[in-house]
């Protein structure tokens, strides 16, 4: 019993006619019906009744037919899931984040599957969640780590929270301690501070700008307009203080000073999304695995 004729059999045995059968899967008719005969021949029973343009299955066809589809639908799963593996090999994951996620929570895990799918190329973009979030929607990512809330909340996105992070303050060693000689800062301190503050579209701005307000004031910014890499530097350079992640000022190394916020603090929550309409690639779910289970 070949494989192709179980095909061949499955093929007669809905199409209910040999000649639609052949074209359907693409053979010459008299191919077909000599595979046919042949499987019958093997199995040693007739499997349909050819009547004037009326083929229907015998007690034997009734018999195989399930089986048959069950065969076949093994095998097609044995060859996906081998492509599936195959694809770990090779190909690539389009990942979007916020620089500071690129800066603070990547490095180590892209290392990590880097290390053991060196195959497969990792293409990376840095945006906003609201930046992010639209290119997903149009099928430009396949992964996104955004925060949440999402800036326009989409049906079309499944999202699955992987963080909750600290917000601290980060400033010159050489300048003025913000908040005194206290552990901790509160938001209304930074009344009194410049701040070094992101572009436009970026969450990190409009969520301290959010918490000044909500504290009465509306902060003055010494500089306005980088990227994570620019603020930090433009803080090492005593310009003024800036409110980043707990991880981003983790890995800024020497030049920074770092002091928590007061209770009860700002925070961000990290979520990871993709589309709910199509499945990630096998490589992009491995990464997202292992960013959840990092």
């Amino acid at each position: 019993m070949q494989f192709q004729q179980l095909q061949y059999f499955v093929a007669v045995a809905e199409t209910r006619h040999f000649t639609r059968a052949a074209e359907l899967v693409h053979v010459a008719q008299p191919s077909l019906s000599q595979q046919i005969k042949s499987l019958e021949r093997e199995l040693g029973a007739d499997l349909f009744l050819r009547a004037r343009g009326n083929i229907t299955l015998t007690d034997a066809g009734e018999a195989l037919l399930p089986l048959a589809r069950r065969i076949l639908a093994d095998a097609d799963t044995a060859r996906h899931e081998v492509q599936e593996l195959a694809q770990l090999r090779s190909g690539r994951v389009r990942l979007g984040a916020t620089p500071s996620l690129c800066t603070g929570l990547l490095p180590d895990v892209l290392r990590a599957f880097h290390d053991r799918y060196p195959g497969i190329r990792l293409m990376i973009e840095e945006g906003g969640s609201h930046d992010l979030v639209r290119e997903l929607a149009r099928g430009a990512l396949d992964l996104a780590l955004v925060v949440l809330p999402l800036p326009t909340p989409s049906p079309a996105l499944t999202t699955v929270e992987l963080l909750r992070e600290d917000l601290v303050v980060v400033s010159s060693p050489e300048a003025p301690r913000p908040g005194g000689e206290r552990r901790t800062v509160r938001i209304g301190d930074l009344e009194s501070e410049p701040l070094v503050m992101f572009r436009h579209g970026y969450d990190l701005r409009e969520l301290t700008v959010a918490a000044c307000r909500a504290e009465g004031f509306e902060p003055s910014f010494a500089v306005e307009g980088g990227e994570m890499d620019a603020v930090l530097g433009f803080v090492r350079a005593g310009l003024g203080v800036a409110v980043v992640p707990r991880m981003v000022a983790a890995r800024a190394g020497r030049g920074l000073r770092v002091t928590p916020l007061a209770r009860p603090g700002l925070h961000r929550t990290i979520a990871l999304a993709h589309r709910s309409d199509v499945a990630p690639p096998r490589a992009a779910r491995e990464l997202q695995r292992m960013l959840l289970e990092r």
